[in-house]
């Protein structure tokens, strides 16, 4: 059997346990009552949310409510939300083929963002790209948690697309936790999280950038938090779902 070649990162200061509570927040929020008859009302919530979230990280910021009544027009928001309507229908392909999926995630991203030559196709760092791929595809091995950190870490840091490359790294990340199980039904917003603790995500994406181990622990302890954060929104969510009805 080949060993995990990430398997050595958990063993950073403080990252198996953050994993850990993450995982825990996350399967006590999936047992919230309103997943049981309105799992897909909350899950579409959540994309929403996550949609919004992922286009403000990009520096494209409206209001909740602006998006919801579909009055927000900006071309990167509507990526997000393009994105965030596709990925239930890439989930098989993400381990399989992965360079095609992250081609499919910035086509759907960057459409009217930047000129339509460039929509698919990497600017930079195919290496590091292909080696990403590798480690995604057929990838039993690394837990979902861990995997994901990293995919989402390498894409935000490297940026190999134009435009709102960033929509693209936290859709391939949700991607990672759904086609590994971590999270089935897509009702974690860890992009909520993300935002939540902005200057934190950037901070810590530059700290893994250096490669050092104290900046790869900052990143992924930043990962758990987020994941976390997007846990504890679905109870909120299944609540403001079962509300109307009071069911």
């Amino acid at each position: 059997m080949t060993n995990d070649p990430l398997a050595p990162l958990l063993a950073l200061t403080g990252v198996e346990p953050a994993f850990a509570e993450a995982r825990e927040r996350v399967d006590a929020a999936l047992r919230h009552r309103s997943l049981r008859r309105h799992g897909g009302q909350v899950a579409a919530e959540t994309g929403l949310r996550a949609a919004v979230a992922s286009a403000a990280l990009e520096d494209h910021r409206y209001d909740l409510s602006e998006v919801r009544a579909g009055t927000v027009t900006d071309p990167v928001v509507q990526g997000a939300l393009r994105v965030s309507e596709a990925l239930d229908g890439l989930v098989d392909l993400w381990p399989r083929a992965p360079r095609q999926v992250l081609a499919r995630l910035h086509m759907l991203a960057a459409r009217g963002a930047v000129p339509e030559s460039a929509l698919g196709r990497l600017t930079s760092g195919a290496e590091r790209v292909d080696a990403l791929a590798g480690l995604v595809a057929g990838n039993e091995r690394t837990p979902p948690l861990l995997l994901a950190a990293i995919v989402h870490a390498e894409l935000i840091t490297l940026r190999p697309f134009a435009g709102p490359a960033g929509v693209v790294a936290r859709a391939a990340a949700r991607l990672t936790l759904v086609s590994r199980g971590f999270d089935l039904r897509g009702l974690v917003g860890v992009e909520r999280g993300h935002l939540e603790r902005e200057p934190e995500y950037l901070g810590s994406a530059g700290a893994y950038a250096t490669g050092t181990p104290d900046g790869v622990r900052s990143w992924l302890r930043h990962y758990a938090a987020a994941v976390t954060i997007g846990a504890d929104e679905i109870p909120q969510i299944g609540d403001e779902v079962l509300a109307p009805s009071g069911s």
